[in-house]
């Protein structure tokens, strides 16, 4: 076996990552403008009923993960059609063109800066095409890898998107403040700055788009499709012509023997391990301390300065033990990360629960959320994108994953819609002192572990092999 890597493998892998990259970039450039939309759409409406004035902020700031459901669902239509790589043209095109008009969501109507709150539906559309990029490129950007990359390192390249994810949003946490750094003051920011935290998009938007024109379709598109000569050109870019032909006959004979293309066409069992890999993703609770973190930190006593601070913290041991997994993916296999990686979880968030519920403040609340967020960085962040982008036969992996990835924006946001009613409820507030919530997410962990012993491990086989552990010996996919 040939232990090299090609360099195209790796470059094709970057250029991939970089729709990893604007998902990061783009659900957290939020977080620095929100309080500026506040002030500059919602403020100005002088509305009388604050429930009111708080839905509508709550839509303006929310509004990307509507498209991200859209997004989800259509990457099936979008993968399947027109392929993979130009369904990740079509992410950075959306990427593109938000980016410029969440900044300016008065052009043409108005000139720019001086649009004001009449302009909040325009923010909300040019938001919601940002959401479909992320949706779409969620998808597609895993997919992409897991099909050029060979079985021996698949996972460990997959798992360089989640990487890219937490590197974006790192990468925009820092644009954020910056761009904060260069008003004088609120008032600056609340007019003027906020525009160029959601233009900066465009630099790496722009930089994907133009990348993506220098690397090909994947061979197994292309052979769904029946270009084969096509396929054969790329296999010899990444690998050896030996390798090639016999991925080529493996593919081929995949295709030929499980013709059948429809959902169902492997078993119902495939499709609900999909899903549930996307919503127990969420259900453990990611997102609530991702969106939430400052405030959980200034329930654990934290000032504003320090848990801002805490963020950071946060977001560096996302990134190291996301190195974990890259290390770690292709030795130890996907099921024990994951099996472990939820205990880990379910520990951390039953003894936070406990600390909140005991009025324990300090560092031992910070502990128990920098171990979670260890815990799922080595796991259930990038090692669920790895199993959805190589669980799937080629017949059905566009649609397949669709529905898996649709149902995991529609599992975020209850997640983080859910959060703050759980956590500042009057009567839950009182009785456990902000801890109920995490109790739920350390049950929703546990339940995980044990979900992942329904999920075979799939490690070190090829994508065409992969299927085979859906059909029994001599089997074939059943037409409908």
């Amino acid at each position: 076996m040939n232990s090299r890597i090609n360099p195209h493998i790796v470059l094709f892998t970057l250029i991939a990552t970089l729709g990893g990259l604007l998902f990061g970039y783009d659900t957290a450039v939020i977080n620095g403008a929100v309080d500026s939309l506040k002030a500059y759409f919602i403020e100005p409406r002088h509305l009388a009923d604050e429930n009111v004035a708080n839905t509508l902020w709550g839509i303006v700031s929310s509004s990307a993960l509507i498209g991200c459901v859209i997004g989800g669902v259509l990457g099936g239509w979008v993968s399947t059609r027109i392929g993979r790589k130009r369904g990740l043209v079509v992410a950075a095109v959306l990427f593109l063109v938000s980016a410029i008009g969440a900044a300016a969501p008065e052009f043409p109507f108005a000139p720019i800066g001086h649009g004001g709150p009449g302009y909040m539906w325009n923010f909300v559309i040019y938001r919601i095409l940002s959401g479909m990029g992320v949706g779409l490129a969620s998808m597609l950007s895993p997919m992409y890898i897991a099909e050029i990359a060979p079985a021996r390192i698949r996972g460990n390249l997959v798992a360089w998107n989640q990487f890219a994810i937490i590197f974006g949003m790192l990468v925009i946490y820092f644009v954020n403040f910056g761009i904060s750094k260069m008003g004088s003051g609120d008032a600056w920011l609340n007019s003027i700055g906020w525009r160029y935290m959601f233009l900066s998009g465009s630099l790496p938007a722009a930089a994907f788009l133009l990348l993506l024109f220098f690397v090909p379709e994947t061979p197994r598109y292309l052979m769904l499709k029946g270009n084969e000569a096509g396929a054969r050109a790329v296999l010899a870019r990444i690998g050896t012509a030996e390798e090639g032909e016999a991925e080529i006959a493996e593919i081929r004979a995949s295709l030929s023997e499980h013709h059948s293309g429809r959902m169902f066409s492997f078993g119902a069992k495939l499709i609900f391990i999909g899903i549930m890999l996307s919503v127990f993703q969420q259900l453990v609770g990611i997102n609530a301390v991702l969106y939430y973190g400052s405030d959980i930190f200034k329930d654990a006593g934290f000032d504003t300065n320090a848990s801002l601070f805490q963020q950071i913290i946060v977001g560096a041991v996302n990134l190291l033990f996301t190195v974990v997994a890259i290390k770690t993916v292709d030795k130890l296999g996907r099921k024990p990360l994951q099996i472990i990686g939820a205990l880990v979880m379910a520990v951390a968030m039953l003894a936070l629960g406990g600390a909140f519920a005991l009025q324990i403040k300090g560092v031992t609340p910070l502990l128990c959320v920098l171990v979670y967020i260890a815990g799922f960085a080595v796991s259930w962040g990038p090692v669920v994108w790895v199993l959805l982008s190589e669980i799937f036969p080629n017949q059905i992996r566009g649609k397949a994953m669709a529905v898996a990835v649709a149902a995991q924006w529609i599992a975020n946001f209850v997640v983080s819609s859910t959060f703050l009613i759980l956590d500042k409820n009057p009567y839950l507030t009182d009785k456990f002192h902000h801890g109920f919530a995490y109790w739920i997410y350390g049950v929703m962990s546990v339940l995980a572990a044990l979900f992942m012993l329904m999920v075979p491990e799939t490690k070190g086989k090829t994508l065409e092999q992969m299927q085979k552990l859906w059909l029994k010996p001599g089997a074939t996919a059943s037409p409908g």
